[in-house]
């Protein structure tokens, strides 16, 4: 077995660089394949693959910690600091209503799922301390709001054993990525869908206008300055907010025992939170300029690169296991998705919108882009746009989420 992480990492990077470059190579069958087969469900399963086979061995792997706790609020850092509320307000209403619906979707959705599960198998939604299913669901939580970052914050506040943890994992790709292929799916028939909905798609067919424009004004060849302020900034606010983090925790815990409960005690808690405020906080200055230099880009290359240490965390074989804990995240998505197609209804939205702000909750910017570019080329920063989004909520929506399914479980 490997169990050198010089090696592992080498794996890892090779895996993730074949995919995304037959998912952007223009050969039919890669065309083909993955129309059905999403991206982000590769990068989970094929790292899988080499822990089930015993080709690797993470027992004292140390690519896990460094990808949360330092790549992961990195990736925040850049992924928030490109954020523009004022063009998410120019996004319309009905953009913001159906993201919003579908955060809201996944925060009443799990406790509810839990609530029904509960009723017919009690057994199913028990456990205690690291085994408590809550705990565990709220890294699903954690996923479906924000995308991986959130979901290892959650991961690291709430301390579901690995065991359950693992089981979540694969809870979380597998409901996930079915409904991802279920939405690509309709991308084709996105026409009839508006019409069936009586929606005006020519919103849409405006911002598909302003998105080439935009893309066009602020793409640029990034210099080795441009890539060393990138990193700067994102590992410089790391540095810092790691250093609040440990001061902040440690005072809670001597001070205010009482928000132990809540985790504020957590020095991983203060890092995530920190990290996306200072994201959010460097957006409102000239660091935003560091999207056209590739910013969100490396972001999101840090983001895969913790999917797939994620990935290798995985037990494809859980569903055989405890399928009880896959009704449950079956039920949450279709909360989820119920809650979207009725908003959607009422108010006459484009399916542009609905698919996006689905995405832009399950999964975030790993799959909100994707599902954008479906449409077209130039609407993928409006899936980034969104998602960013998402992951400035993700740490809080989730983390209420998990204190509502706790407190079910313990009812």
């Amino acid at each position: 077995m490997i169990d050198n992480d010089a090696v592992i990492l080498g794996l890892l990077l090779v895996i993730l660089a074949v995919i995304f470059r037959t998912n952007d190579s223009p050969h039919p069958f890669f065309r083909r394949f993955y129309r059905f087969v999403p991206m982000l469900l590769l990068c989970y399963f094929l790292p899988s693959l080499l822990t089930l086979s015993g080709l690797v061995d993470i027992e004292n792997s140390m690519l896990y910690f460094v990808a949360t706790r330092y790549l992961l609020p990195a990736s925040l850092v850049l992924l928030t600091l490109s954020i523009d509320l004022s063009e998410i307000v120019k996004l319309g209403p009905k953009a913001i209503i159906m993201f919003l619906t579908g955060t809201v979707g996944v925060v009443i959705g799990g406790p509810l799922a839990l609530l029904i599960v509960g009723l017919v198998s009690p057994e199913s939604v028990g456990g205690q301390d690291g085994e408590a299913i809550w705990r565990g669901l709220a890294t699903v939580a954690g996923s479906w709001i924000g995308g991986g970052a959130n979901q290892a914050a959650m991961k690291e506040i709430f301390e579901p054993s690995e065991r359950l943890y693992s089981l979540m994992v694969a809870v979380d790709v597998v409901v996930a990525e079915v409904w991802m292929a279920i939405l690509l799916l309709g991308v084709g028939k996105h026409r009839w869908i508006d019409a069936r909905l009586k929606a005006d798609s020519s919103s849409v067919d405006q911002l598909t206008e302003k998105m080439e424009l935009f893309s066009k004004q602020s793409r640029r060849i990034p210099s080795s300055t441009d890539l060393l302020m990138v990193l700067g900034v994102a590992f410089g606010v790391t540095a810092l907010c790691h250093l609040a983090a440990d001061a902040i925790a440690p005072w809670i815990e001597q001070n205010y025992p009482t928000l132990n409960r809540f985790s504020l005690n957590s020095a991983f808690f203060w890092l995530i939170v920190l990290a996306t405020t200072g994201g959010v906080l460097l957006s409102f200055t000239s660091a935003r300029g560091l999207h056209g230099a590739g910013a969100s880009q490396l972001g999101t290359v840090f983001i895969f690169m913790l999917v797939a240490t994620i990935g290798l965390r995985m037990d494809v074989t859980a569903v055989a296991e405890r399928p009880m804990a896959f009704v449950i995240g079956g039920l949450w998505m279709m909360i989820h998705v119920g809650l979207l197609l009725v908003v959607a209804v009422l108010i006459r939205a484009p399916y542009f919108f609905l698919a996006v702000g689905s995405k832009a909750n399950i999964g975030g910017a790993a799959s909100a882009p994707v599902v954008a570019a479906a449409f077209h080329p130039a609407l993928a920063p409006v899936g980034v746009l969104l998602a960013v989004v998402g992951y400035a909520l993700g740490t809080y929506a989730a983390y209420l989420c998990a204190l509502m399914m706790e407190a079910i479980s313990a009812a």
